[in-house]
């Protein structure tokens, strides 16, 4: 065997099955049973020229319709069609970033580190919390650890989850769970918030979580969560919206003890689900406890600013058995992304994009609200996105209006069945949404339904 791609040539494996006292190769395999192994070869197409594979790939990629002039982006959920400023595109892309991996040599990771050091300090003031961490896989993900560092913190396994969570989220929260031995608990919703004075069960939990604002776009009271909380004997995780941060108080100021979130917003523009950025912080009495990797600054010998990654102690690759977490890793270019798209906004830019989201949102329910047979859901105050009830499924709505040139939202179904709002449209809408746009959205809409 001789090919540039193949790791092992045939003498390494003669070498190997010598070593192991085999005489061939697939009696290194002979426990699989005969049913699993593939019995013939794989059910592949020819070999093509490069030429041909160019032409393939592009004929393929040419039945996308993606977000923009093609497709208005009224859909939400937990992705959002926001602006990306040039200058976080051209600066993000440099190859000092783009190239970079674990800055475990500082004396060569300057630069990462100090990037990376300044989205944990935006994420800890976006928060109102003490402490953040250099990011996580996604939003989900730094939900699972938040749960998984509160229960290891109260030595409770038993969770209260709020049902305004986003259902992905509580779906891998609960996969996860199955591992860890936490039992969740699911609070309904009433009106579109969670249904707080119907919890009567007095504990003990070791985590209460809720998302604020909510999966269907509802402000949820983060003080009453927090009443929850204290008198179950839990910490309180709460699920926000970063971009809400330019108008709402941060969680932390109202309570919370950990705060996640999803950092796509800032900079990841919308792409088949990923990759995206799972914001985590929480207050310093819990740091030794939070998943991943921090950054931290110090001095050099020479009295110089350093950075280096700190409490490499309470890494989950070093003190495995003690861990609360096996996460080891962190997802830097899109950490540094969000650095660069929050530094460029500012607070009153970060304000001015939730205000103009929010407005776009209410001129977008108001104008679906006048058309026949379209009803809201919830009666809460909503920030970027709404949920709708309309004469048509969901599904057949959003199909009709991609012929029309428009992504209308995302059908309510999965972790909502049996509820008011199971069969419902969320729609949600960004600064980057026009008078315009909105106007022929709900002329799309109305011509749907009728």
């Amino acid at each position: 065997m001789s090919a540039p791609f193949v790791a092992h040539t045939d003498a390494d494996i003669s070498e190997m099955l010598a070593f192991l006292g085999l005489s061939e190769l697939d009696e290194l395999f002979a426990e699989i049973p005969e049913a699993l192994r593939l019995s013939s070869g794989l059910n592949l197409p020819s070999a093509m020229s490069e030429p041909d594979v160019a032409w393939r790939l592009e004929d393929l990629a040419a039945r996308n319709k993606p977000c923009g002039r093609d497709l208005v982006c009224f859909a939400g959920g937990g992705s959002y069609d926001h602006e990306i400023p040039a200058v976080v595109k051209s600066l993000a892309s440099r190859s000092e970033f783009v190239t970079a991996y674990t800055p475990y040599q500082p004396e060569v990771s300057q630069g990462v580190l100090q990037a990376v050091f300044e989205f944990q300090t935006m994420v800890a003031r976006l928060t109102g919390l003490d402490v953040a961490n250099a990011s996580l896989y996604d939003g989900a993900a730094s939900l699972v650890e938040a749960v998984n560092l509160a229960v290891v913190a109260s030595g409770q396994h038993r969770v209260l989850c709020s049902q305004g969570v986003h259902p992905h989220w509580r779906r891998q929260l609960e996969t996860f769970s199955r591992g860890s031995g936490n039992a969740i608990h699911t609070v309904g919703l009433k009106g579109g918030v969670t249904a707080w004075d119907e919890v009567t069960d007095e504990g003990p939990f070791g985590a209460v979580v809720v998302a604020a604002p909510n999966f269907l776009g509802c402000l949820e009271d983060i003080a009453a969560a927090r009443q929850v909380a204290d008198r179950v004997g839990a910490r309180l995780v709460v699920c926000f919206d970063p971009v809400s941060a330019g108008l709402l108080r941060p969680p932390g100021e109202q309570g919370a003890d950990v705060v996640v979130g999803e950092g796509q917003p800032f900079g990841t523009a919308l792409g088949f689900g990923g990759p995206y950025l799972g914001l985590f912080a929480c207050r310093l009495a819990d740091v030794r406890r939070i998943p991943g990797r921090i950054v931290g600054e110090t001095v050099d010998r020479t009295g110089h600013h350093a950075y280096v990654m700190t409490l490499r102690a309470r890494e989950q690759d070093i003190r495995r058995e003690r861990a609360s977490s096996n996460v080891c890793t962190n997802q830097t270019l899109m950490a540094v992304t969000a650095a660069i798209h929050l530094s460029w906004l500012g607070p009153q830019g970060l304000r001015e994009v939730a205000l103009r989201s929010a407005r776009a949102t209410r001129y977008t329910k108001e104008a679906l609200l006048k058309i026949d047979g379209v009803e809201l859901l919830t009666t809460a105050p909503v920030l970027r996105e709404f949920a709708v009830r309309t004469p048509l499924e969901p599904e057949t709505l959003v199909e009709r209006l991609v012929e029309e040139g428009f992504l209308a939202g995302v059908p309510i179904r999965a972790g909502f069945e049996g509820t008011a709002y199971d069969g419902g449209l969320l729609v949600a809408a960004t600064e980057r949404r026009t008078r315009a746009e909105i106007d022929e959205f709900a002329a799309a809409v109305e011509k749907a339904v009728r």
